[in-house]
């Protein structure tokens, strides 16, 4: 019997990709559904990519189309110089075996999964959490029967790392940071895997090439989806490799002892020039901050076992757990 039964709230996306391999070869994880947002491209392309990915790596798991837009801003403009003008890195798609579109909305199909099976359902989100808002608005009552809420996004300034596409805000959070302050101050448990651990977490290209030779298939796949990234990651960050932002989020839910956590309940800036931003009150601190005070305390990922994590990751998908 698996350990996670999961919802995969995506925005395909390359490392979104990525992490959907993890999921799909992790013998501990039971994918019930994918749910695409809007964000590293339009929800059409997203949608394309997550049924291209659901049919190639889990067949028979339902894809939920979501929002094509943020609760109250406009949508952004597709990354393309980041993921590809197809999402996927510009790699070949072969929509032969795409998986089903699922007639339920995303944030209904949510809802619908979460009742059918009330507290064991973990919500892995690694795109703008609109999908998790209007579900919430939809049936509040769902946050006390979700397992689990883990997120990738924010960024909480730990040894200097900040946003990546503000000085204050990092990608997921300012695709809709309406949307994630509700998803932050809701009554479920949610641990945030943000850029404080994922830009420390590094694939080299060795790592990667590494992949391709040994982990068969999605080896090879890993890696032929992650050359336009690689390259990006070369020219804006000088990298020899990729930053682990997707991923991360399933190794937290995995191994959340590779991970040092701090809590507190974290508010998201919903105007401004730091719209975006994160920022939690750890419940170590003790004066009155009536903001935060009324919320309950999320789990902020700090500090990370790099080499754990990778090993996670390689070992997942060469298969010697």
């Amino acid at each position: 019997m698996s350990k996670h039964k999961v919802i995969y709230d995506t925005d395909p996306g390359v490392d979104d990709a990525m992490a959907l391999v993890f999921q799909a070869l992790h013998p501990d994880i039971e994918l019930l559904g994918l749910t695409s947002v809007f964000g590293n491209a339009t929800i059409e392309t997203t949608t394309r990519n997550a049924r291209f990915l659901a049919g190639r790596f889990v067949a028979g798991v339902p894809v939920a189309q979501g929002a094509a837009a943020p609760l109250e801003r406009t949508a952004p403009d597709p990354l393309a110089w980041i993921h590809g003008d197809n999402g996927l890195g510009n790699i070949a798609l072969d929509m032969t075996d795409e998986a089903e579109l699922d007639p339920r909305s995303a944030h209904r199909f949510i809802v619908d999964t979460v009742r059918a099976h009330p507290g064991e359902v973990t919500l892995i989100a690694v795109g703008p959490l609109t999908n998790l808002a209007l579900a919430l608005a939809e049936d509040p009552q769902i946050a006390t029967l979700v397992k689990q809420v883990v997120i990738m996004g924010g960024a909480f300034g730990t040894d200097g790392v900040l946003g990546n596409v503000t000085p204050a805000a990092e990608a997921n959070i300012l695709g809709d940071p309406h949307a994630a302050d509700i998803v932050l101050g809701a009554a479920w448990p949610v641990a945030i895997v943000g850029l404080d651990v994922t830009q420390p977490t590094i694939m080299s290209h060795e790592y990667l090439a590494s992949l391709r030779d040994r982990a068969g298939h999605a080896g090879q796949f890993v890696w032929e989806v992650s050359r336009h990234y690689e390259a990006f990651h070369e020219q804006s960050a000088q990298l020899a490799g990729i930053y682990v932002h997707d991923s991360s989020a399933v190794a937290y839910l995995l191994a959340p002892e590779l991970y040092t956590t701090r809590s507190g309940p974290v508010r998201v800036v919903t105007e401004g020039i730091a719209i975006g931003q994160t920022i939690q009150k750890p419940s170590t601190m003790p004066v009155p901050a009536p903001e935060w005070d009324d919320r309950p305390e999320c789990k902020v990922c700090l500090g990370v076992d790099v080499p754990g994590m990778l090993a996670l990751y390689e070992n997942t998908l060469c298969g010697t757990l």
